[in-house]
């Protein structure tokens, strides 16, 4: 049968509370059962040692008066026996005319070697031990009956046992309440968190306190769902935005095609209409690869390898890509101060991911500029690599720059030109991802500066 935490608890608290008292209760009482052995040995000690000295050292006392002593002094215990043996083992006194248990000569020797031998016979208890006198060895035996001592002793036995078995059922019922208020914030949580569905990721669990082990989960709850509602709002925005900005082509597309399949045409508008697709369709492409890469990048990361990479090397093949496609584009990569070691050069880093990146940031400062110009400069500051990319552009507005990282988002005053609103979201994503650092300034009418601040090779900390 399984069981629930609440049960658990109680169990584990009853056994261990349980356990405590069992060990405290046989501990009460085995030092209890010591010190009544101990103190009634002593007391039959004391009253062999006076017997055994009336006897021999005070020769006015007669055997039947000395008899007539023990039966009727004020320390007499009960149904107790006091033997003396002489030298050779000879019965000298015995304070009762019948024996309580056989004294044989093993039980002498016995004593003589080890001068004090201590032991039960039936319920009695007896000691024998040497008292000397002149020179001689006499052997004392003394038994008695700790009738009242054994009773109290049976009496705490009976305590102990039946405290016992009350606390232990008094913590049953303690420990399953005690569970069940410990347990009543996490079943709140998890209430709480069973209620929260798809369209309430808003709602946060309740952290109590905000300082128990029970309030640092319901924290890390509300981080969670931080994160899923931030997931969600952009997997949310990303199929709207995307499949806008897959229709607007499509539909250009189609709409093309059937006014041109409404009549005949000559070569020139053939030429010219096929010529118009073909630009939508490397815009459809274009958009199609940025949301596979947006996408991509969201996802799974683990696909992607990081390898040493020149970051003037990538810089100068993004030129050349870009000028393939666009002659007109001016593109002066420069050194900000001279650099000995290729290796400062170096960063770790995934190739397809940085081209990307710096691909999508040049294409920008060109695109948005009125010559079609950018200025891209490296330098070193300390530890790191600064990649500098200024352009001459339109510039953007301070309302729009804490919105140029969402996919999609155009500031208004470049929705005239063709765009999707990919390049700086994607190339942000890549530069935190390979922990580096992007800044932006722009003022509208003058351009825009963005710097990248990427660790070399020596000190990054990226891995696979």
């Amino acid at each position: 049968m399984k069981l629930n935490i609440r049960a658990k608890l109680a169990v584990q608290f009853t056994i261990i509370v349980a356990s405590i008292l069992i060990l405290f209760s046989l501990g009460v009482y085995y030092l209890s059962a010591e010190y009544r052995s101990s103190e009634f040995y002593t007391r039959i000690k004391d009253k062999a040692l006076n017997t055994a000295s009336l006897l021999l050292k005070v020769d006015e006392v007669s055997l039947n008066l000395l008899k007539v002593i023990d039966r009727n002094t004020v320390n007499a215990l009960y149904d107790e026996q006091v033997l003396v043996f002489a030298g050779n083992d000879t019965l000298m006194y015995s304070s009762k005319d019948r024996d309580q248990f056989q004294v044989d000569n093993t039980l002498l020797h016995r004593i003589r070697k080890e001068k004090e031998v201590r032991f039960t016979s039936d319920e009695y208890e007896v000691m024998g031990m040497i008292y000397e006198y002149k020179d001689q060895e006499y052997v004392v035996v003394s038994s008695a009956l700790d009738k009242y001592g054994r009773s109290k002793l049976n009496n705490l036995r009976w305590v102990l046992i039946l405290g016992a078995i009350g606390s232990i059922i008094l913590t049953i019922i303690a420990s399953m309440i005690y569970a069940g208020r410990a347990l009543k914030p996490m079943s709140k949580v998890v209430q709480e968190v069973d209620s929260i569905t798809i369209s309430n990721l808003n709602t946060r669990v309740d952290v109590g306190n905000g300082e128990d082990e029970i309030a640092q989960l319901a924290i890390t709850f509300n981080k969670m769902l931080e994160r899923l509602e931030s997931a969600f709002f952009m997997q949310r925005s990303f199929v709207s935005n995307a499949s806008h900005e897959l229709r607007t082509p499509l539909t250009a597309i189609t709409s093309q095609i059937e006014v041109t399949l409404m009549k005949q045409r000559t070569e020139e508008e053939y030429i010219q209409i096929l010529t118009s697709v073909l630009e939508d369709i490397k815009n459809l492409n274009s958009l199609s690869n940025g949301l596979l890469d947006l996408a991509k990048i969201n996802s799974d990361l683990s696909s992607f390898q990081f390898k040493l990479q020149r970051i003037d090397e990538m810089l100068w093949l993004v030129s050349s890509d870009l000028k393939k496609v666009h002659p007109n584009y001016h593109i002066d990569i420069s050194f900000r101060q001279h650099i000995n070691d290729e290796s400062k050069l170096q960063v770790i880093g995934n190739e397809h991911l940085l081209r990307i990146a710096l691909l999508n940031l040049v294409d920008n400062g060109c695109k948005y500029s009125s010559g079609h110009s950018v200025k891209v400069e490296l330098a070193l500051e300390n530890e790191h690599i600064l990649i500098t990319i200024v352009d001459e552009g339109i510039g953007i507005k301070k309302s729009d720059l804490h919105r140029i990282f969402d996919p999609f988002y155009r500031a208004e005053n470049v929705r005239h030109i063709r765009g999707h609103g990919l390049g700086l979201s994607l190339s942000e994503r890549i530069i935190t991802l390979h922990q580096g650092e992007f800044h932006i300034e722009s003022e509208p009418g003058k351009g825009t500066k963005i710097t990248l601040k990427m660790a070399i090779h020596n000190s990054n900390k990226i891995s696979n």
